[in-house]
């Protein structure tokens, strides 16, 4: 056995009876697996005195298929035989006749620890909609790949809430989805009766490899543990017409755009001295999304020092110098962008546009990051009470 185990091997092998005699739901993707890669839908579906009734898809689909932002459609699963309702286009939580003869919701999400990862704000809204219609909801606790003991970034405005930040969370906010689940129900009043089955071993100190779990990739573009730690900074590029590396082998650590001089990039990048991290120059050509078939110049995020590394951060200093290095051809991207049609891209993400325009003013991302620190202190006491590991 591996040294950690999810919510789902708790459950099925210690307390499978939490669900004996339950018509159940079940949200999850191609990563909702066992340490032997048995997937959630047929070991829940195999429990005796349980009837799996329906399956339901955030983003990316139920196996994960789907590109970002492409709206999932409902389907029929031809590998289990049940209906597949999409939580991810025209709606995003569950209606009444979606949950109409369940007694409960089980979800099993691996999320990436980032607040624009849209799993937890699709469990979120499962939830509100579950305790509209009298549903218990049971989460399966995964570990967050970037750990739980740091936390890194703006927390945004409520103001500014979107699909990507629902609620104000840290980029970075060093919880479990479990972990957030309990949070968001009792301080965002989301009236769910809600069981979190926790983890065994898992500590807020491990990397994903400390975990012995296999990495399942949770969306198209996150295909190792390496992406989800660069994801917090590298998701801000989304913002911009600089590609963050769709299309290529590396999303999110290979950035760049034709117009960038990837040696001048990199030296001017790691002449910043950031913590934990280097930059390599690199040429890529993408095969589809931003810059699709045209090289690019740029560089190569390379993480030096898991511990020191600042992930928001480094996707602002990345930002930064782009803007400075090329003036005439970077650009901010325009909306839509994750259901937003107004609100420049770049805001939705940071859930403000403070951001956006203290990099237009040329404020360092190290006087950007100072600003934020009250907020952050300010978020570690909210979510104490809701710290399951240690």
């Amino acid at each position: 056995m591996p040294r950690v185990e999810s919510g789902l091997e708790v459950l099925v092998h210690g307390t499978p009876a939490l669900l004996r005699g339950l018509r159940i739901g079940l949200l999850a993707h191609q990563a909702s697996v066992d340490h032997r890669l048995r997937h959630a839908a047929f070991l829940l579906g195999d429990l005796r005195g349980v009837r799996l009734r329906r399956l339901f898809a955030p983003e990316h689909g139920l196996w994960g298929a789907a590109q970002d932002q492409a709206p999932v459609a409902a389907t029929r699963d031809p590998a289990t035989g049940l209906s597949v309702w999409s939580l991810y286009g025209a709606r995003r939580e569950p209606t009444r006749a979606m949950l109409r003869g369940l007694d409960a919701l089980v979800v099993d999400l691996q999320d990436v620890g980032a607040r624009y990862y849209t799993f937890v704000w699709t469990t979120a809204l499962a939830m509100r909609a579950c305790a509209r219609a009298g549903l218990r909801v049971i989460v399966l606790d995964r570990p967050n790949p970037l750990g739980g003991a740091r936390v890194e970034g703006n927390v945004p405005d409520p103001a500014f809430a979107s699909f990507v930040g629902l609620h104000p969370l840290p980029a970075r906010h060093g919880m479990t989805l479990g972990e957030l689940a309990a949070c968001l129900n009792e301080v965002h009043a989301l009236g769910c009766d809600l069981t979190v089955v926790p983890m065994k071993g898992w500590r807020r100190a491990m990397d994903w490899e400390d975990t012995g779990l296999p990495w399942v990739a949770p969306s198209p573009n996150m295909p190792t543990p390496d992406t989800a730690r660069v994801y917090p900074g590298g998701c801000l590029l989304e913002g911009t017409n600089l590609s963050e590396g769709r299309g290529t082998t590396r999303p999110f650590e290979w950035i760049g755009a034709p117009y960038l001089d990837g040696h001048r990039y990199a030296a001017a990048l790691n002449a910043l001295a950031l913590p934990g991290v280097g930059f390599r120059p690199a040429r890529f050509r993408p095969t589809f999304h931003k810059w699709a078939g045209r090289e690019c110049g740029g560089v190569q995020v390379h993480v030096t020092d898991r511990a020191r590394f600042k992930p928001f951060l480094t996707g602002l200093a990345e930002i930064a110098v782009a803007r400075r290095h090329a003036p005439r051809g970077f650009a901010w991207r325009r909306p839509p962008y994750e259901f937003e049609r107004r609100r420049l891209p770049i805001d939705v993400l940071c859930g403000t546009d403070r951001v956006r325009r203290a990099l237009e003013r040329g404020t360092s991302p190290a006087a950007i990051e100072r600003a934020w620190r009250r907020d952050l202190a300010r978020w570690r006491r909210v979510r104490a009470p809701y710290l399951a590991y240690r």
